[in-house]
């Protein structure tokens, strides 16, 4: 089985084309008005720390203390930009996308690390399942049960009532990675 990348890992490839956006309009101010439409519509999301944060960056601030006040996802994002603004060669690509089939023990990782306490692992549960909720169908569904399943639930009747075939095998296979981890 392939190695599951790192919480940040699994952040920058999310956010790639955004990283890589930002990278593009810092070194072509061309590029910027297109940027900005994405800005803002990550702005009306919610996401005004970070925005608040590229928006230094393209103004030409390059100071660690843009990350106060960020939380993890944010800063990782910044930290990408920076590095990316600094060598152009540890930029993510941003054609590649998160693998499929890492997402059940990509989750089942954070939920099992969740259960035991870990604050960091937690935190982005959190911040996933508000995400996936924000975006509505079976997403939304998904997301509604993360704190279920930190809890403890493993009752796959209960947890994949109303949702369509892919959504139920997705929670299935977290149910069952779940399982592995929680053998251990």
């Amino acid at each position: 089985m392939p190695e599951v990348p790192s919480y940040q890992e699994q952040i920058v490839i999310a956010h790639a084309d955004l990283i890589v956006g930002v990278v593009k309009a810092v070194q072509n101010p061309d590029a910027r008005p297109e940027l900005e439409n994405a800005l803002k519509v990550s702005e009306e999301n919610g996401w005004t720390d970070l925005v608040a944060a590229i928006r230094r960056i393209l103004n030409g601030d390059r100071n660690e203390q843009i990350l106060v006040g960020l939380d993890e996802e944010d800063s990782t994002i910044v930290q990408a930009i920076l590095r990316g603004i600094q060598d152009p060669s540890t930029l993510p690509d941003p054609n590649m996308r998160p693998d499929p089939s890492m997402a059940a023990p990509g989750l089942a990782h954070m939920i099992h690390d969740a259960t035991r306490g870990q604050v960091q692992a937690l935190e982005l549960l959190a911040n996933m399942a508000e995400q996936m909720t924000q975006a509505g169908g079976d997403m939304a569904r998904v997301g509604g049960i993360m704190k279920r399943l930190v809890d403890g639930e493993r009752d796959p009747d209960k947890l994949i009532k109303n949702m369509n075939a892919q959504t139920q095998s997705l929670v299935l296979s977290i149910l069952e990675e779940l399982g592995k981890l929680e053998a251990h």
